[in-house]
């Protein structure tokens, strides 16, 4: 049996590696002068560690060093993306199109310029019952973007059901037509390969804590090659990253997130493939209850999905009572950032899913410190608990078709 508890909510967070703790150890302790203190030593060497982390970060996304600006995080990197473009004063129009399923992070900075005099297009995704579902029609984009559409946010791949849109085709479209892509790609640098000229994106947010890196760091990548992209400040005071985003840099958490990517792309084609094999052995497990829902698109594919993602919705129970049932196995009932509300997941509902089936879903994060051992005692575990409840309930679930 494995030690427990089993961490399966790599969405949410990941466990800091080791090797990235190593790497940024020293720039606490004895290389801990500020970026921006220029004609000594210490500064000088912790702004060296900063560009050389650029460096690595941008060839890793296929961007120019110049093109990353590092922020706290992803929320403050869609925030200053959309913000940011929204709020220049000379601008080509006051139209914006979304995805109703993108994260909050992008929906409440979107949902802010409404309240001003921007409209918004929100576009529809594929339903629950389609191989692909959550993915958006390109046909339906293309025909939403007008002559004043000024941004088209669309995230890359989606935070609870694991989605991968088709940013390529979204990216040639956009940059047909003149307009600014911003992709929230938190869930997918890492994960998969993210490179912004093949995507064609002017905006590209990041963060290191999804990848095996700390919190509290992130990035944003701004087009500068053919196509420069000016964002209005959200931040001010000081002067750094050209300007696009002032205070002091965080040294070590940039010399984290830069050797975290460099750890990601070099296991990226063998881990995912572990984690593939590991996501299928849960859910063929799993998939034997009674009144069992594979939410998102099919498993088959490994174009359409995160290879470490699985949500699934048991019928019968609700999802927030079974994940208390098996406390030792770290889940999620839904996105993290919105987990302390009481509103079912805007995912799930916009794929069509009932309120009940909604409540009754649990988020499956796989993550590269997981092990086969502990997806079989977390298949237990989830088991056991599932028919627990359903007992107390007296529930059934004959009516419900197996998935």
């Amino acid at each position: 049996m494995p030690h427990a508890p089993v961490y399966l909510d790599n969405h949410a967070t990941t466990r800091t590696d080791p090797r990235v703790v190593e790497a940024m150890l020293p720039y606490f302790t004895e290389r801990y002068g500020n970026a921006g203190s220029v004609g000594h030593s210490f500064g000088e060497e912790a702004a060296a560690a900063v560009e050389t982390s650029r460096e690595a970060i941008a060839a890793s996304l296929g961007a120019a060093p110049r093109e990353i600006v590092f922020t706290s995080g992803a929320t403050e990197s869609n925030n200053l993306a959309i913000r940011g473009v929204t709020e220049r004063r000379q601008r080509r129009g006051n139209h914006l199109v979304s995805v109703k399923t993108e994260h909050k992070a992008v929906l409440d900075p979107l949902e802010r310029c409404g309240r001003k005099d921007f409209e918004i297009t929100w576009l529809d995704v594929l339903p629950a019952s389609d191989p692909a579902a959550g993915r958006i029609s390109v046909e339906q984009l293309s025909e939403a973007l007008r002559d004043d559409t000024l941004l088209v946010s669309v995230m890359l791949a989606n935070n609870e059901i694991g989605i991968i849109q088709p940013l390529k085709e979204i990216g040639a479209i956009c940059a047909e037509r003149g307009v600014l892509l911003h992709c929230d790609a938190t869930q997918a640098v890492g994960k998969i390969p993210v490179n912004v000229e093949e995507l064609q994106v002017d905006l590209l947010s990041f963060s290191a804590h999804k990848m095996y890196g700390p919190k509290g760091v992130g990035g944003l990548y701004v087009r500068r090659q053919g196509k420069r992209v000016r964002l209005e400040p959200q931040i001010d005071g000081g002067g750094q990253e050209g300007g696009r985003r002032s205070g002091t840099l965080n040294v070590p958490g940039i010399v984290g997130l830069a050797t975290a990517l460099q750890l990601c792309d070099q296991e990226m084609s063998r881990e995912a493939e572990r984690l593939r094999e590991l996501r299928d052995r849960l859910y063929a497990g799993l998939r034997d209850l009674d009144g069992v829902q594979l939410n998102g698109p099919t498993l088959e594919d490994p174009a359409l999905r995160l290879p470490h993602n699985l949500n699934l919705s048991f019928a019968d129970v609700d999802g927030e009572a079974l994940m208390m049932r098996m406390g030792d196995v770290a889940v999620s009932s839904g996105s993290a950032c919105t987990s302390a509300m009481p509103e079912p997941s805007h995912v799930l509902r916009t794929l069509g899913l009932s309120e009940d089936l909604t409540r009754s879903s649990l988020r499956f994060g796989l993550g590269r410190f997981n092990t086969a051992d502990e997806i079989d005692y977390a298949m237990d575990r989830v088991t056991e608990a599932v028919r627990g409840l359903r007992q107390l309930s007296g529930s059934s679930t004959s009516s419900v078709q197996k998935s």
